[in-house]
């Protein structure tokens, strides 16, 4: 179910209740249930999937806890068996799809070999938990002894879905608390929960219609047009999954759980290092600590660091979607990672360029480059087509042509069918960015202390009426939601 559906918002209640309710003994298998229930509202039948592999990685986790030898070999075949299954659902019908259009280049034949595989909801994020764990356990650390706390660490249903990427010791430090019912949990909640429903409906899904507008016939439209349309798909991409986490965090916490922020801010980054370390921040620290490090990190010199970058970029565009152009978003930002690297190493090595680019003149223009490279790079998450997609970041790059000249065309702003709603989304999405930064503020806690409840209320109050006067009509899922 969605978390802006009907659906959900009548079930969340009812298991907030019976949590609160029910003995303390019997809260965590309750919450598994419901958890279950959730996933098996799309397809049933995949529920089967996700008990299975998480019965497989409990009993695996424990035979490595407990192994004196070859304990390589058992954490080698658990994590293989983990992205056997992810490489069966995500990328069998890409690997087909690949083999037919090569066939058809080389033999000029194409057998149109086709799986038709159902991608499984959350697979990419709780196969990475899975990952995850056995690593931890092969490092050393020790597992969770409760199948059913183990199973409520993958199955957690605010963040089953589309993550946050839980970390298992801080999750299962949680479950092994004695929760008491507070108002706080509720006082904090509840506004994140409307705040990302807000960022969806409101903004997200209104950008959409534009975004679409411009993506579905790219070629109309000229190089300021087709800026219009990436700076609309990154906020649009940006309050969507940041609205899916905001709501997965709001719901986790009126169960007295605290997830870890997805997002900081991540538009504001002066360079690509520090766009990673506030975009989808569970996902970087995930390729960071299982990924990059365990291919040398940065330990073996400049080369391989670079190289450890490319690999770990490129399989995270990959880890994105099973299509070339999420594995040149990857690579893309890869370079774009080697490039900052080797220019921070210059910048030291040239005083007046280092106090230019520290300055507060240099800062800004960092800014605005960084957003505008991360743009770029969003064309090829948002565009499948390879040539379609390059074809618009050259437009955009090379500003060429900047407006154009086909007979009957209308600027974007004279169109008539541009709906009266994007307007409207544009300013709630400035508006949502000031409120953002103010929640973001070093002194935020001084300030909600500072002012009245029923004053601090009138933010979330403002949303909801906003929610039900704006939001369009067609229910847009989440982007992350088939992932």
């Amino acid at each position: 179910m969605l978390f802006t559906s009907l659906q959900y918002i009548l079930f969340l209640p009812v298991v907030v209740l019976l949590y609160w309710v029910m003995p303390k003994s019997w809260r965590l298998p309750m919450l598994l249930v419901a958890s279950y229930y959730f996933y098996a509202t799309w397809i049933p039948a995949f529920l089967l999937l996700i008990v299975g592999l998480t019965l497989f990685n409990y009993v695996l986790g424990n035979v490595l806890h407990k192994a004196d030898k070859g304990r390589k070999q058992i954490f080698i075949a658990g994590i293989s068996a983990n992205l056997l299954c992810l490489g069966f659902f995500k990328y069998s019908n890409f690997f087909l799809d690949t083999v037919n259009s090569v066939l058809k280049l080389t033999t000029h034949h194409s057998p149109d070999w086709q799986a038709n595989i159902i991608l499984p909801l959350g697979i990419s994020f709780f196969v990475f938990e899975f990952i995850h764990y056995l690593f931890e356990i092969y490092r050393g650390n020790e597992p969770i002894k409760s199948f059913v706390l183990f199973a409520l660490f993958a199955a957690f249903f605010p963040t089953q879905i589309a993550g946050p990427i839980k970390r298992y010791r801080d999750f299962a430090a949680q479950m092994a608390e004695t929760k008491i019912l507070r108002l706080q949990y509720f006082d904090e909640g509840l506004p994140l929960i409307i705040q990302g429903m807000a960022k969806k409906l409101l903004i997200a899904n209104n950008l959409a219609t534009l975004v679409q507008m411009g993506y579905t016939m790219p070629r109309e439209y000229g190089a300021l047009e087709l800026w219009m349309f990436a700076y609309a798909f990154a906020f649009q991409i940006y309050f969507d999954f940041s609205g899916y986490t905001d709501v997965a965090r709001g719901s986790a916490m009126l169960f007295g759980y605290h997830i870890p922020i997805n997002f900081n801010l991540p538009y504001i980054a002066k360079n690509m290092s520090d766009f990673w370390h506030r975009w989808h921040i569970s996902l970087s620290t995930w390729l960071r600590d299982y990924l990059f490090i365990p291919l040398g990190g940065s330990r073996g010199g400049k080369w391989s660091t670079n190289r450890n970058l490319l690999i770990t970029m490129s399989l995270g565009g990959l880890w994105h979607g099973a299509s070339w152009s999420f594995i040149v978003w990857g690579v893309y930002h890869g370079l774009a990672l080697i490039v900052h690297r080797e220019f921070a190493v210059v910048k030291e090595r040239i005083a007046p360029l280092k106090s230019f680019v520290d300055s507060g003149v240099g800062n800004f223009l960092s800014m605005v480059l960084t957003f505008h490279a991360v743009c770029i790079g969003w064309v090829f998450f948002r565009i499948h087509d390879i040539g379609s997609a390059a074809m618009v970041a050259r437009r955009m790059v090379l500003l060429n042509p900047l407006l154009t000249h086909e007979e009957g065309h209308k600027l974007l702003i004279l169109r008539p069918d541009l709906p009266i709603i994007v307007p409207i989304a544009l300013g709630i999405t400035t508006a949502m960015l000031l409120a953002t930064i103010i929640l973001n503020l070093p002194w935020k806690e001084k300030l909600a202390r500072a002012v009245p409840l029923p004053v601090r209320m009138l933010y979330p109050a403002a949303l909801v009426v906003a929610m039900v006067i704006l939001m369009p009509d067609s229910q847009e899922p989440f982007i992350y939601f088939q992932f």
